[in-house]
């Protein structure tokens, strides 16, 4: 039988700790949630491995550096409310939950709503509430919110998910690429009077929004291939 807490682990240290993600409450709570109930049984082998998992045709469970650098950009806070935009089968948001004030899980797939309906309530995650609609659309019933998480390749952030931050909020995404050479190293900004800092694995690159918020891209190398959602 597979020792899936040491598995779990062993992710933390070894892909999330060494990709300079040093916020402990990320670490701590990717210790916790049973990554492995969240991806089809036939994989579930492969759910601390440093991929991305097929959840569904054509959808993936982000991998664990990714997701874990994703996390640490958007800079949660206890009193936020996020957006997790392309939930899947709900493991994001099931990770955000157990940091900010409140999570809408928003997803389009009605196969992939039905799980995660299932999953996020199994895995202690009562501040999280799932949706179904479009991902470009985001869900402005509840807007504004102070996070918005993209689980997927962007080649840009729909101008209706942008007016859905609230002031001083984040956005992060991950940038599609379609470069096929070694992974760019960009500079991101972590306000608006304090020197770029150079991130490390992927590159990152940050803008200040009208609304005092910022925008925070993870690029990829590969077109957003494996990445949970090509939103546009």
């Amino acid at each position: 039988m597979a020792d899936y807490a040491a598995q779990r682990f062993n992710m933390v240290e070894t892909q999330v700790r060494t990709n300079d993600v040093t916020d402990t409450r990320v670490q701590q709570v990717m210790n916790t949630v049973a990554r492995e109930r969240f991806v089809p049984a036939a994989k579930r082998a492969l759910a601390y491995a440093d991929v991305p998992v097929e959840v569904a045709q054509g959808r993936y469970l982000l991998d664990p550096r990714t997701f874990a650098k994703m996390l640490q950009l958007a800079q949660l806070k206890g009193s936020d409310s996020a957006l997790d935009v392309a939930c899947g089968t709900g493991y994001s948001s099931v990770v955000i939950g157990r940091i900010v004030r409140s999570v809408i899980a928003l997803e389009q797939d009605a196969d992939l709503v039905r799980i995660a309906s299932d999953m996020i309530p199994a895995g202690g995650a009562s501040n999280v509430t799932v949706v179904q609609g479009g991902l470009t659309e985001g869900y402005k019933a509840k807007a504004p919110y102070d996070v918005i998480f993209i689980n997927g390749a962007v080649e840009a952030v729909p101008d209706q998910l942008l007016a859905q931050l609230g002031e001083g909020g984040r956005l992060v995404a991950v940038l599609r690429d379609g470069g096929t050479g070694p992974r760019p190293s960009l500079r991101a900004r972590e306000g608006p009077r304090r020197q770029p800092r150079r991130l490390r694995c992927h590159g990152s690159a940050a803008r200040r929004l009208p609304q005092g918020g910022w925008i925070r891209l993870l690029k990829s190398p590969c077109e957003g291939r494996g990445l949970g959602a090509h939103l546009l």
